[in-house]
């Protein structure tokens, strides 16, 4: 356990605690992360399987501890494994899915598990725990991507070779190259949450015409909507998506494949999920996709809201 005076140097701590081969785990909420964002884009560059709890919250001044998880926006392409927990059994169950995942000889990549503040952090709900006789394995630091230091011999010490020194740090080739396969071990890590999460999403009345694509608590929401929507006889599709990196490209492409109007609901103004469908499914889906309903600044998001776009949505495409 280690006890630190502020997020930078937390974050810099656990990084080489990482390296050094240990377990290591921290957690932050919104503005401590992007106090520490400096230090935790270099986690997966150095290969460093770090889990972070981070509690989503509001970022922007004046400050508040209600849920608005746009911080999660600046760390979509640093190269970190992204969970994002509907609830508190998610909050519970992720961390250890990243767990196994990070520390997979073929991903070795930090994993942060992202929770909507406030409505999960400062709730109560019921959980699982895990069964007695399941337990992690313990972390082998020499069976990773780049094995743990040696801090009595560090690498720094005996690298002489003119690539590694050139530029200041790195030739401009190695350093394409390395971020290259940290991108790709984010890749690799999809097969192992498939494992562990018994998938990347969770679909719920597929091959319906209406749509809804969310994550986090958005998508309890959701959920809401949809069965008051089938207590009117009308089936709308739910599409929860379990992890923002790697992102479930094939899995929402199949979920929505007959689809005609797509509906995201989030919780912050800039829409990063909507941008994220867009890219995935341009030109590949007929559906139109509606960006909304969005609250920020710790808005509720009312399922009647979530109701109303839809009642709307149907009324501009038919």
């Amino acid at each position: 356990y280690y006890r630190a005076e502020e997020e930078i140097g937390t974050f810099s701590a656990i990084s080489g605690a990482s390296r050094a081969g240990v377990r290591s785990l921290t957690a932050t909420s919104g503005p401590g992360l992007m106090r520490g964002m400096e230090a935790i884009s270099s986690w997966p560059g150095a290969r460093t399987p770090i889990i972070m709890l981070n509690m989503c919250r509001v970022i922007n001044t004046p400050l508040a501890i209600q849920p608005d998880n746009i911080e999660m926006s600046f760390m979509l392409n640093t190269g970190i494994l992204m969970l994002h927990a509907e609830n508190q059994q998610d909050f519970y169950d992720y961390p250890l899915a990243a767990i196994m995942a990070s520390e997979q000889v073929d991903v070795t990549l930090p994993a942060v598990v992202s929770v909507d503040g406030f409505f999960c952090t400062h709730a109560r709900g019921p959980v699982k725990v895990t069964p007695a006789e399941y337990k992690l394995p313990p972390r082998d630091g020499w069976r990773s991507a780049v094995p743990a230091m040696d801090n009595e011999n560090p690498p720094a010490r005996i690298s002489r070779d003119a690539p590694i020194q050139k530029s200041n740090f790195i030739s401009y080739h190695m350093h394409a190259s390395w971020q290259q396969e940290v991108f790709a071990a984010v890749e690799r890590s999809a097969k192992y949450f498939r494992d562990y999460l018994g998938g990347l999403v969770e679909v719920i009345n597929p091959g319906a015409d209406d749509f809804i694509i969310a994550s986090g608590c958005a998508v309890s929401q959701a959920r809401e909507a949809v069965r008051q929507e089938g207590e009117q006889g009308r089936t709308v599709g739910l599409v929860k998506v379990k992890t923002i990196r790697p992102f479930p490209v094939e899995e929402i492409l199949d979920a929505v494949k007959d689809a005609k109007r797509i509906l995201i609901p989030e919780f912050n103004q800039a829409g990063w999920l909507h941008k994220e469908v867009c890219s995935v499914l341009y030109g590949r889906c007929d559906a139109v996709i509606k960006d909304g309903p969005r609250v920020f600044g710790g808005m509720t998001m009312p399922t009647e809201m979530i109701l109303e776009w839809l009642a709307e949505f149907r009324k501009e495409v038919k």
